[in-house]
């Protein structure tokens, strides 16, 4: 998933953990160095094995991970 918003990745990730689904977080500190003013995406990723149920949960949740 990408991202400017900044309050979806915490709420994604919330939802992911309670699925027992690990997550990592890139471009944060890109996102740190532009002075979090929102231009650059971050980047939540999940293990290849583990996206097609991340999707299903996001889905789920009504969390748009496509756009």
């Amino acid at each position: 998933m990408r991202t400017t918003d900044i309050t979806l990745i915490p709420l994604v990730r919330t939802l992911l953990d309670g699925e027992g689904i690990d997550s990592f977080e890139l471009d944060v500190n890109m996102s740190i160095l532009e002075g979090s003013i929102g231009i650059l995406p971050r980047r939540l990723m999940v293990r290849s094995g583990d996206l097609p149920r991340a999707r299903m949960v996001l889905y789920e949740n009504g969390v748009d991970f496509e756009g």
